[in-house]
Order: C-alpha cells, then sequence, then structure tokens
C-alpha cells in the first residue's frame, strides 16, 4: 500500500502529444507530408495574424532586395519583388488564396459528381443517358480549353474562377458514384432497406452514400492538387487571380520576368506548389491503401 501511494501519478496525455504520437507511427514520408499541410492549413487560416507587410506595401528603396539566405536582411526574409513588395506577405496570402480556391473547387465538383451519379444510377434510361453524355462531353474536352474559353468570354472574377474550377473533374465523381451506386442497390442491405419503406433520400443518403464514401474521399485527394496546378497555370498566364489579390501561380507568373536577376521571386511560390501537391499525392496514396480492403 506504502509502496502504490509513493509511485507518481501517471502524467495526463495532452491532445497534442497523442496527435504528435499517432503522427511518428506513420510512414517518413507520410509524416512529412502531413505536417507540411498542417503548416499549409495554419498559414491559411492565420495569414491576416502573420503578414509582417500588407500585400500591397510598396518598399522602392528596397526594390529587388535578396533573401536573408541570399545576403539580404531580416526586414524581407524571402526577399522583395520588382515594386519592392515582400515576397513573404504575399506568399502567405498567396497560399490562402490557392488553398481556398483548390478546396472550393474540389467541394464543388466533388458535390456535383456526386448528385449526378446517384441521379443516373437511380432513375436510369433517359436521366442515365443524359448524364452519360454530359459527362461523356467533359471528358473529350480539354478542360484547359474551356476555361480559356470561359474567362474571355465572360470576363474574370473570383466566384467565377472557383466555380470554374469546381467543373474540373466533376465527370470522374459522376462515373464512380453511378457505378458503385449501381453495385450498391443489388446488395441486400440496399433492397433490404427500400423493402421497409424509405424513400430514394433515405437510402442513398443514409445507407448507400456512406458505404463509397471512402471512395470518393480518395478521388477529392487526387482532384486537389490537379486544381493547384490547373489555377496555378491559368494565373501563369494572367487569366486566374486578378490583382490586387495574388495567388501562387500569379507569383509564378509574374517572377518569370525576373528569373536572372531575382529568381526568388518565382523559386518562393514555385518550392511551395510542388511540396504541397506532393504532400497532398503521397497522404492520397496512403489513405487509399488504407481504405481499399483489397490491399490489406
Amino acid at each position: 500500500m506504502a509502496v502504490r501511494d509513493a509511485l507518481p501519478a501517471p502524467l495526463p496525455t495532452s491532445g497534442l502529444s497523442v496527435i504528435a504520437r499517432r503522427i511518428a507511427r506513420l510512414p517518413f514520408a507520410v509524416s512529412l507530408a502531413t505536417l507540411w499541410l498542417a503548416l499549409m492549413v495554419v498559414v491559411a487560416l492565420g495569414a491576416d495574424l502573420l503578414l509582417p507587410y500588407s500585400i500591397t506595401a510598396f518598399d522602392l528603396k528596397a526594390r529587388l532586395s535578396p533573401p536573408l539566405f541570399f545576403g539580404g536582411t531580416f526586414a524581407h526574409p524571402l526577399g522583395t519583388d520588382e515594386l519592392g513588395r515582400d515576397v513573404l506577405s504575399r506568399l502567405i496570402m498567396s497560399i490562402r488564396m490557392s488553398l481556398l480556391i483548390a478546396l472550393f473547387g474540389t467541394l464543388i465538383a466533388a458535390t456535383l459528381g456526386t448528385l449526378l451519379g446517384i441521379l443516373a444510377a437511380h432513375f436510369r434510361r433517359f436521366v442515365e443517358t443524359l448524364i452519360l453524355m454530359a459527362i461523356d462531353f467533359q471528358a473529350s474536352m480539354p478542360f484547359m480549353i474551356i476555361a480559356l474559353s470561359v474567362l474571355a468570354f465572360f470576363g474574370n472574377s473570383l466566384p467565377l474562377f472557383i466555380g470554374l474550377m469546381g467543373f474540373h473533374s466533376w465527370e470522374r465523381y459522376a462515373r464512380i458514384t453511378r457505378g458503385l451506386t449501381l453495385a450498391a442497390n443489388e446488395q441486400g442491405y440496399a433492397s433490404a432497406v427500400r423493402q421497409l419503406g424509405a424513400g430514394p433520400g433515405r437510402i442513398y443518403g443514409r445507407h448507400v452514400l456512406p458505404n463509397i464514401a471512402s471512395t470518393l474521399i480518395v478521388s477529392m485527394t487526387l482532384t486537389f492538387p490537379e486544381i493547384i496546378l490547373l489555377e496555378s497555370g491559368l494565373s501563369f498566364l494572367g487569366l486566374g487571380v486578378q490583382p490586387p489579390l495574388t495567388s501562387l501561380g500569379n507569383m509564378v507568373g509574374y517572377g518569370r520576368e525576373y528569373i536572372t536577376r531575382a529568381p526568388w521571386i518565382m523559386l518562393a511560390p514555385a518550392t511551395v506548389i510542388v511540396l504541397t501537391t506532393l504532400s497532398i499525392s503521397l497522404l492520397g496514396d496512403w489513405v487509399r491503401d488504407k481504405l481499399d480492403p483489397t490491399l490489406r
């Protein structure tokens, strides 16, 4: 009794320590990818608090100042651009903008494709044929051509641009959802719930959709980096996010003119694009391996 009383009480386990231990159990590459994505999320959510300068603040005296590791100063750790704007401040705001566009674009594509896939599997015949024709048309057209045409004809605004990104790859979700829903309708649990008198909304929302959600989540991890790269490409061409807003592709596009004199303007956002898309791809592959029962 005395010995037991003398033992120190176990220290309470904090939530952060539990998360840290779980990350440590992951494969090394997946752990690095998770930490990098967590850093990007923190930067995106806390961008207003992390900005050292305004993204439109000019300092012509410090024009094209090099980064700290190239002989620069602590005032501008990542250097400045051709107008003396702080590259770090613009990079922080660009991360928020690019992740915002990619997130909402992915959610729009997943929602639209899933809804159309369920409608095609439920109504069949004319509705299914119509949706499949739309899927084939979307898959046969290069999306970059569609995006260039829409932006050139309707002009550019942030809501239109996000909606356009959401139009990318919806056909992938529609095909997957239709196939999985047709398979689920042939299984016993869907038929049993239908015979008990459940309506289509309850059958698909409460029973079918949760069973196919893992495949759709994996598809979202593939679409997210694709939209980041697509947004970067359009912004690089000057058709994406417009000033005074900024994005990663926008920074790369403006920095290409100074690649020989001030490469840090382009290298900083380009590095973030590469690391973010690579991290999402690594994490998506790991999630697929965990959720796919055939790979266990």
